[in-house]
């Protein structure tokens, strides 16, 4: 019988080949995961199909807040913004609170936006909890919350859309384990800021998989997800410890790059992300970077616009849905359309649209 690792990597593939035309026409109908409960932390799914509105009822205000546009996984969510908007024919405003390190920047967004009397939010949060206040606020308004790929605590919470990010760690570490095939290894994990509910779960599952085997986490190094600063943990890391993989964001996998290059060291270490960018999918190509799995941002945000209007017009609406995990190395790069994870070549931020 297979093991577990193997079973859920044979899934992802398949997966994979069954996804990779999906963005070439419309994204949908698309098959997604949804919790059943809502919100249950057993990871408890079934499959669906999901098919979004034709098109909004009136011209709805959605305020949307995200931790940062610094690497193109929050652009090709902006991207996703945008092209949601315009087929939905809705409005939107768009707050970047400039990192994971600016918490109240983003409370002070989030004041902004209530001020503003938008018909609904969606909230990528920089926190797991401290923006839980700010919501029970909304949700007293009548404001519905759409908790937008990174996961919030609030209980007040209209409906959650994005992949669990444990998947997303489980899946790096599985395919690390196929990898090295029993060989005893040594790894620095950089999983991004500490308290962002999205690298608690990804961290949670990187570890799952592991259990067991012989794989050695050398090195533990949380900070922003922004490449001067991981350039400067993967520094920290390597003058600390002798290892054979470097594990992490999009930006630490970009970063390592340049940084194992500089040392002599590409031939010595190995790099996996732990999510997927345009820095990562050229470097995959590239054979700079191994593989790494992708939560499909866009169509993540597609399905989250489809669901706050749902909400405020009183459709039916799953409480807690994703776009399912994909991994992607450069064999399965040849077959895969990316750009229901990547914004388009030379797209620049758009903050609002049709907002009055």
């Amino acid at each position: 019988m297979a093991s577990p690792v193997r079973q859920f990597l044979a899934a992802i593939a398949l997966l994979s080949a069954a996804q990779s035309g999906l963005a070439r026409d419309a994204w949908y109908p698309l098959l997604v995961d949804v919790w059943e409960p809502p919100f249950n932390t057993e990871r408890i799914r079934v499959e669906r199909d999901y098919v979004p509105l034709p098109r909004a009822s009136k011209p709805w205000r959605i305020c949307v807040l995200i931790p940062h546009l610094k690497d193109a996984y929050w652009l090709a969510v902006n991207y996703a913004v945008v092209d949601a908007a315009r087929r939905l024919g809705v409005s939107f405003a768009l707050y970047s609170a400039g990192g994971y390190g600016n918490l109240n920047r983003q409370r002070e967004q989030f004041a902004e936006c209530l001020a503003e009397s938008p018909d609904g939010i969606l909230l990528g949060s920089v926190s797991l909890d401290a923006l839980n206040d700010e919501v029970a606020q909304a949700a007293a308004l009548g404001i519905p919350v759409v908790d937008l790929i990174n996961g919030v605590s609030a209980p007040q919470i209209s409906a959650r859309v994005g992949a669990d990010y444990w998947d997303l760690g489980y899946a790096t570490s599985s395919y690390l384990l196929n990898l090295v095939d029993g060989r005893e290894i040594s790894v620095a994990w950089l999983p991004g800021p500490a308290g962002a509910g999205w690298v608690e779960a990804s961290d949670g599952g990187f570890r799952a998989a592991l259990e067991g085997e012989p794989v050695e986490i050398a090195e533990v190094s949380y900070g922003d997800t922004g490449y001067s600063a991981q350039q400067t943990l993967i520094e920290a890391a390597l003058d600390s410890s002798q290892v054979d993989y470097i594990v992490g964001t999009a930006p630490t996998a970009e970063a390592a790059s340049s940084v194992l290059r500089r040392r002599g060291l590409t031939e010595q270490i190995a790099v996996l992300a732990d999510y997927y960018s345009p820095g990562v999918h050229r470097a995959i190509a590239r054979g700079q970077v191994i593989a790494a799995p992708s939560d499909l941002p866009a169509l993540q945000t597609r399905i989250a616009m489809d669901t706050v209007v749902r909400i405020i017009e009183g459709e039916p609406y799953f409480a807690h849905v994703a776009a399912r995990v994909v991994v992607l190395d450069r064999e399965k790069q040849a077959t895969w359309d990316p750009s229901a994870a990547l914004p388009p070549r030379g797209f620049r931020p758009v903050f609002n649209m049709g907002w009055h």
